[in-house]
């Protein structure tokens, strides 16, 4: 299932997130080497871990298996703050449009030989719920340029912000990626599940 946490209910979430700072630390501090992010107790926490992030948990168990975030485009993310660059025109901005950020599956989860990953569909499957119940319509993202056919193919309607640029050693490129009724159905598709991934039990903080 996919938990979200916000402050609403960060607190039933205090060992989870513990396993969150964790998770990004070994994925992008030891795995990816950026190593700029590093911190002598390998949690991997930044200046956007604010009260208005939204933070995505696949759990099994009591056990984080995967992660995602939320950030809001009205307050101060990667794209305005770390990486203004990528974007050569007007920057998205608005109450609909939220940055999607730090995905991250742990290593005993990552499927092997197949086309996507079960549990990266399911923190996007969660997040397109979550998103069409809360209003928001698109997400902004930064990632390789291999990855934009993916993006389409799951039914977003992604739209570069610019040319891509060399970062990390990876060609990067930034992106809005709109979403509807059709993107959830598609994403459920994939998954072979028409049901809502989410916990059953969520506190849901307002933007």
């Amino acid at each position: 299932m996919i938990h979200i946490v916000t402050p609403g209910n960060a607190n039933q979430y205090s060992d989870a997130m513990e396993q969150v700072w964790r998770l990004r630390h070994e994925v992008f501090v030891v795995e990816k080497k950026w190593t700029d992010l590093a911190k002598p107790d390998c949690r991997e926490i930044d200046q956007f871990d604010t009260p208005q992030a939204v933070h995505f948990l696949a759990m099994e168990d009591e056990r984080v298996i995967g992660y995602s975030r939320l950030l809001p485009t009205t307050r101060p993310h990667l794209l305005s703050d770390v990486m203004p660059q990528l974007c050569e025109g007007e920057r998205p901005c608005g109450t609909d449009t939220w940055e999607w950020t730090r995905q991250a599956v742990a290593r005993s989860h990552r499927a092997r030989g197949k086309a996507v990953n079960p549990v990266s569909i399911a923190l996007l499957t969660g997040i397109v719920e979550w998103g069409l119940a809360s209003g928001v319509r698109q997400l902004v993202l930064q990632m390789p340029t291999l990855y934009l056919l993916h993006v389409v193919q799951l039914h977003f309607r992604a739209r570069p912000l610019g040319l891509p640029q060399r970062i990390s050693g990876e060609d990067i490129l930034a992106a809005t990626a709109e979403f509807d009724a059709r993107t959830l159905a598609r994403l459920r598709g994939v998954r072979g599940d028409t049901g809502s991934v989410l916990a059953p039990v969520v506190q849901y903080l307002a933007a």
